[in-house]
């Protein structure tokens, strides 16, 4: 199989528009979430998200194509226009059957979702307009739609694993010879329906998002997009192209387990996390770093920081959670920390987990608290994603030649 390597990013957060805007507040330790804005919650016991704030769609498509879309497509197009620029690719590279596009979420457009609900509620007359713009399917079409790509498009919507669903498929598409370049990645938007079930489902802080904090109470949502170019190394050789990382294997599983809850013992987690080191060729002493689920939940950090010692035993392996600055941006969050995982390769540096005060001793991790660390020796980084439901999904990420031949193969 051959190698697959990302040769451009781009990102819609609460952070900013953009990898390097994005890059910079994570290595500052700038936190994005903020009182919600685009929905009432005076009546909830929570306020708080990682809220996308002036984003204008005119700004990346025309006016005829954003009328077309919801908030979340929009985020979409926005994203893969910046990866494609990112990468490096002509207007019209992209055309034809050779270009794939895969993308994960959770709910899709949510919020169109909501408005059709309500319209429904009140016994009012639904908007013609309104209807077109609804469907997870519909949102690598419309990336597809911008670029002229007329490959395979899927949506994945693998809960809060979807980013790293999308990354591991999209990169089998161009080892298995379907596609010479893939848009991939994934994209959420906060709703009010959305929120409110969080705050039921008594997981959400409300302050902080501490990830492996002892006294941490939660987490935070957060919305965003990030895409990724995905090439065959045919084509970065072909284009000249300065290839930022490799996408080595990845590993899917199921805890079985609980709706909401993972498995104590992290099953699942223990066998996805095998699955991507092993398909890459690699032992687990060449891990350099973790980009964590980490979501500031009891028991998901818990079981993390279990599965993370029984397959690496107590070496000093820095462990990291952006989720304490952007929230959890639930199927956008593992494409998100991909963007981490790529750029701390590219710079040797790992962002930090804010609001980490007082060490858990049932997480004994070396967590990169509050302050980036610099000059890390990373060639090879994992990132988690071990969602709701069981929904594992890890992808392994490295610099450009630094894996063995032949790697890539899910084991599932």
């Amino acid at each position: 199989m051959g190698r697959v390597f990302v040769t451009g990013m781009g990102v819609v957060s609460s952070l900013g528009f953009g990898r390097k805007p994005y890059w910079e507040a994570l290595v500052e330790g700038r936190s994005g979430i903020r009182e919600v804005s685009q929905f009432d919650t005076s009546n909830l016991p929570r306020n708080l998200a990682g809220e996308v704030r002036g984003f204008r769609a005119k700004d990346f498509m025309s006016d005829a194509e954003a009328r077309r879309m919801g908030r979340c497509s929009a985020f979409s197009v926005a994203a893969a226009r910046m990866a494609v620029e990112d990468a490096g690719l002509a207007d019209g590279a992209l055309r034809g059957e050779r270009t794939a596009v895969v993308m994960g979420t959770t709910m899709g457009e949510a919020n169109v979702l909501g408005e059709l609900q309500q319209a429904w509620i009140h016994d009012e007359s639904i908007a013609p307009a309104k209807l077109p713009r609804y469907g997870t399917t519909l949102l690598p079409i419309h990336v597809a739609r911008a670029f002229g790509a007329s490959g395979m498009v899927q949506t994945l919507p693998a809960a809060c694993a979807a980013g790293n669903y999308a990354i591991g498929f999209a990169a089998d598409q161009i080892r298995a010879g379907r596609a010479d370049v893939a848009i991939t990645g994934a994209v959420e938007i906060i709703e009010k329906l959305e929120y409110c079930g969080f705050v039921r489902l008594s997981a959400m802080s409300p302050d902080l998002c501490q990830p492996f904090d002892l006294n941490r109470k939660g987490l935070i949502l957060g919305e965003g997009a990030t895409m990724l170019v995905l090439e065959s190394e045919e084509s970065v050789v072909r284009r000249g192209a300065t290839p930022l990382a490799e996408v080595g294997g990845y590993g899917l599983a199921c805890d079985a387990h609980h709706i909401t809850r993972p498995h104590p013992e992290g099953e699942g987690s223990i066998s996805a996390m095998r699955q991507a080191i092993e398909s890459s060729g690699i032992d687990p002493d060449e891990v350099d770093h973790i980009n964590a689920h980490g979501t500031g939940t009891q028991a998901n950090d818990q079981v993390e920081a279990k599965v993370i010692e029984r397959i690496f035993g107590r070496r000093p392996l820095p462990v990291t959670s952006i989720k304490s600055m952007i929230g959890h941006c639930m199927g956008a969050s593992s494409a998100m920390e991909a963007v981490a995982c790529v750029m701390t390769l590219e710079t040797g540096i790992i962002p930090p987990t804010m609001n980490y005060e007082t060490p858990d001793p049932e997480c004994p991790l070396d967590i990169v608290a509050n302050k980036p660390k610099r000059d890390a020796d990373v060639k090879i980084v994992l990132n988690n994603a071990l969602a709701f439901g069981g929904y594992d999904a890890v992808v392994c990420f490295a610099k450009p030649g630094r894996l063995p031949e032949g790697t890539g193969e899910a084991r599932a």
